[in-house]
């Protein structure tokens, strides 16, 4: 077994592409992708910050003071027209001749004898994600409809040091039981698990087909179960060469992510990764590493199995896609809110891993669960490969 292991790990060393998937990818690539995301979406956020908006305000007579504070707005330029119908608004919005148009009624008062309440119109084109005209619009409400009510409560004979309590009577103050630990966990570890479970998968997927469908192609594996050697041992040979590459893509990724988001962090003056890694200890780390061991080697049995069933590479490229799209559901729901590791999520394969993962992060793990989690997953790890030791003994699957 262990002669085929070190034969199948030189030989994938010797090839490109494995290099490829498996070093660079999670040391250089994926990193330099996520990146250039962040860089593009800081820069587009900026863009639509600093992005003056053309607008008409009709009836600005009726509110004075409203109209003078977004005309001195530094993102709004005051355009004119004569038009007034909503219609004819939108449609002007449309051909872009300006980008919002506030509908201020006829018979608005700003007086305080006036207790009416009054429905202004904001048009504009919401469907960008950036929608800033909204934020910018509704900070300037926000500061004039506090004067006006300010104004309203005086004219009713309200004294200045009363209008906070005749305003908002109950206040809140908020006190979190959660410490710093949880809080950080809650945010991003989620979202540990959604990185690094499918890069245990990317890891193992094409080693696996190369040592499987790929040696069908190239007629070695005629050679290899000719030689005096049992075909438990090739394959668990093969299985351990799977595992070992789905395991190392991942610790190099998350290398690769701390020294980037040191670096970055560094250069923007904000430690990031210090802040993160103080949630974590030895034990902790310690504790996910054992959570994907087992994951990994249900990954690797599963793709293996299907590698040495495939004709060839082709064909093995398109039973192993599928399995991505199925272990990211898992890993989708655990990002949700509301969904927590308990007796019954426990049981529940990927999903069961990713939460706990979650849970070492934030600090709150239950160690009866997560023993339930990890004998649940090694016991379908186990089945996982005596069915690929199994499924490797059979000639219609390996001469198919």
């Amino acid at each position: 077994m262990w002669q085929v292991y070190q034969k199948e790990l030189l030989e994938l060393m010797r090839d490109k592409k494995t290099l490829m998937f498996v070093v660079l990818l999670p040391l250089l690539i994926f990193p330099l992708l996520f990146g250039l995301m962040g860089l593009v979406m800081s820069n587009v956020s900026r863009q639509a910050e600093a992005e003056e908006h053309r607008y008409v305000i009709i009836n600005a007579e009726r509110a004075p003071a409203f109209a003078d504070a977004l005309f001195y707005h530094k993102n709004f330029k005051k355009v004119e027209t004569e038009l007034t119908a909503a219609e004819d608004l939108k449609q002007a919005i449309r051909d872009d001749k300006f980008d919002v148009a506030i509908v201020i009624p006829a018979d608005f008062d700003v007086s305080a004898e006036n207790l009416n309440q009054s429905k202004w119109q904001l048009i504009h084109n919401s469907s960008s994600q950036l929608d800033m005209i909204s934020k910018h619009f509704n900070d300037l409400l926000k500061t004039f409809s506090k004067k006006l009510q300010q104004d309203k409560l005086a004219g009713l004979g309200v004294s200045s040091d009363k209008v906070a309590a005749v305003l908002e009577p109950v206040t809140v103050e908020r006190i979190n039981t959660a410490e710093s630990r949880e809080n950080i966990g809650e945010k991003i570890g989620g979202f540990i698990a959604y990185l690094l479970v499918p890069l245990v998968l990317a890891g193992a997927s094409y080693p696996a087909m190369d040592i499987g469908a790929g040696e069908k192609e190239r007629g070695t594996l005629e050679t290899l179960l000719i030689c005096p050697i049992s075909r438990s041992a090739i394959v668990l040979g093969k299985f351990l060469t799977v595992l070992t590459t789905g395991l190392v893509s991942a610790a190099l990724t998350v290398i690769s992510f701390g020294g980037w988001g040191y670096l970055i962090g560094s250069m923007a003056g904000v430690d990031v990764v210090a802040k993160t890694m103080e949630t974590l200890g030895f034990i902790d780390l310690t504790l996910i590493l054992a959570l994907l061991l087992p994951l990994s080697a249900i990954f690797a049995a599963l793709l293996l199995s299907l590698s040495i069933y495939a004709r060839s590479y082709k064909e093995a490229q398109n039973y192993i896609g599928p399995v991505t799209m199925v272990v990211f559901m898992p890993l989708v729901v655990a990002i949700l809110p509301g969904v927590e590791l308990n007796w019954k999520t426990a049981m529940v394969p990927v999903l069961n891993v990713a939460l706990s993962i979650k849970e070492l992060v934030k600090g709150t793990i239950d160690y009866l669960l997560l023993a339930a989690v990890l004998g649940s997953t090694l016991l379908i790890a186990a089945a996982a490969i005596a069915f690929c030791v199994s499924w490797f003994q059979k000639e219609k699957v390996l001469f198919r």
